[in-house]
Parts: C-alpha cells; sequence; structure tokens
C-alpha cells in the first residue's frame, strides 16, 4: 500500500513558478512509476507529466512541454513537478498518482494510487 501526501500548492502570478512535492509511504514506492494530474474547474482530470521508477524517462502533456519539469528522490520517497512561466489556464487542483504502470501507461490512465491534491491558483 502507498499513501502520497501532496504539498506546495497556492496562488502565483501568471509568469510566475510553483514546485509541487509529493511525499509517498512504503518502501515499494521506488519501483512505481508516478505522475501528475489536474482537474480544473468544470473539467475533467487530465494527464500533466509522469516519470518512470528511476527517473530516467519523462512524459509531458503538449500544455506544459517546456515549462514543468518532473523529477524524483528515490532516496526520500518524493516526486516533484517544477511548474514555470504559469498561465492561468494551468490553475487546477493536482494530483499526485502511482502505481505499477509504466511512465508511458500513465500518460493515458493513473496508476492505484493517487493524493489528496493541492490547489494551484494563477492570477492573470
Amino acid at each position: 500500500q502507498v499513501q502520497l501526501v501532496e504539498s506546495g500548492g497556492g496562488l502565483v502570478q501568471a509568469g510566475g513558478s510553483l514546485r509541487l512535492s509529493c511525499a509517498a509511504s512504503g518502501r515499494t514506492f521506488r519501483s512505481y512509476a508516478a505522475g501528475w494530474f489536474r482537474q480544473g474547474p468544470g473539467k475533467e482530470r487530465e494527464f500533466v507529466a509522469s516519470i518512470s521508477a528511476g527517473g530516467s524517462i519523462t512524459y509531458y502533456d503538449d500544455s506544459v512541454k517546456g515549462r514543468f519539469t518532473i523529477s524524483r528522490d528515490n532516496a526520500k520517497n518524493t516526486v516533484y513537478l517544477q511548474m514555470n512561466s504559469l498561465k492561468p489556464e494551468d490553475a487546477a487542483v493536482y494530483y499526485c498518482n502511482a502505481g505499477l504502470r509504466t511512465a508511458e501507461e500513465l500518460t493515458r490512465r493513473g496508476g492505484n494510487y493517487w493524493g489528496q491534491g493541492t490547489q494551484v491558483t494563477v492570477s492573470s
């Protein structure tokens, strides 16, 4: 069983940056690919970025490529999402996700474990 707890959300002006963190419990976390999803007001949850268990392979949605960077520190059981050049359309609740899928598979469907979400608000 893996528990995920996100932090780092908040209010930022357009063009600003935030770094989200996802702290995981359980020694098996380092065996799982992990990812970030988001859900904006009135929208379905969507894929943002994913990273392989070892951290060498990453995937991004086209809308965030070049602006967001996903990374992980398996020694700390933590996954990060560095978000730069934020836009109002990036505002959403961001969810950490992990599971026994590849990072590529996470681009299509989330894994078994979800965090509670952290709110990101971007003012124009």
